[in-house]
């Protein structure tokens, strides 16, 4: 995929927060790793701007090793550029990542605690459960921190009283993730008005993590 193919999936993806309702208007983010005169980094969405009026070169480039100042457009990359740098930096098998502050992933994540497996879809995530990252002020290097943190051993987590924040083997993976995501955590809400909700045992959970490594595959 050239560079400029690049940009517009990330365009595409980005719609499509808005037209899914994964994220309104000018929130959430998505990246796409990439390479720029033999730079390896990591294409971006710009910050504050709504995602209908995105063109190609609206789309920031920035190195994997360099500081934000160092990037080779005239837009400000996304407040969130930190975590997604790190999650490259921490994450080999990360191509792309989706930050969205989808209404059900958000209303979870304001508890600041992990999702237990009510569903054996929480496998989908990589983990038995789902974890919650600890909450710290948007943009800043702690709560890149946090958000690492949360996603050892994971493909997804949710961020405290924020959002949530997946990644995959490129936008299509990652952006399916962040559905299911925000599915679960809907599901959740359901049955936690119902009561506490049965809880899959840890050796069932092992179980379902081992299918689903097969699962997109049929």
């Amino acid at each position: 995929m050239t560079n400029i193919d690049q940009r517009n999936k990330i365009i595409e993806y980005s719609l499509k927060l808005n037209s899914t309702n994964l994220s309104p208007l000018r929130s959430g983010n998505i990246s796409l790793r990439s390479k720029e005169d033999d730079v390896e980094g990591y294409l971006i969405t710009p910050s504050g701007k709504k995602y209908d009026t995105l063109k190609p070169e609206d789309i920031v480039f920035l190195g994997l090793n360099e500081e934000v100042e160092d990037k080779t457009s005239d837009n400000k990359p996304s407040s969130e550029w930190r975590f997604h740098r790190d999650i490259y930096l921490k994450k080999k098998e990360a191509k792309a990542i989706v930050h969205a502050h989808s209404p059900h992933a958000t209303a979870v994540s304001s508890h600041g605690k992990p999702i237990p497996p009510f569903h054996y879809m929480i496998a989908l995530a990589g983990g038995e459960d789902i974890k919650c990252a600890d909450y710290a002020t948007f943009g800043t290097e702690e709560l890149s921190n946090n958000v690492i943190d949360a996603l050892e051993n994971r493909r997804a987590c949710l961020m405290s009283n924020h959002g949530q924040v997946a990644f995959g083997k490129d936008l299509d993976d990652a952006f399916e993730l962040a559905q299911e995501l925000e599915n679960i955590c809907h599901q959740y809400t359901i049955a936690l008005k119902l009561g506490n909700p049965k809880i899959l045992s840890f050796e069932e959970m092992k179980k379902v993590l081992d299918k689903a490594k097969n699962y997109k595959k049929g």
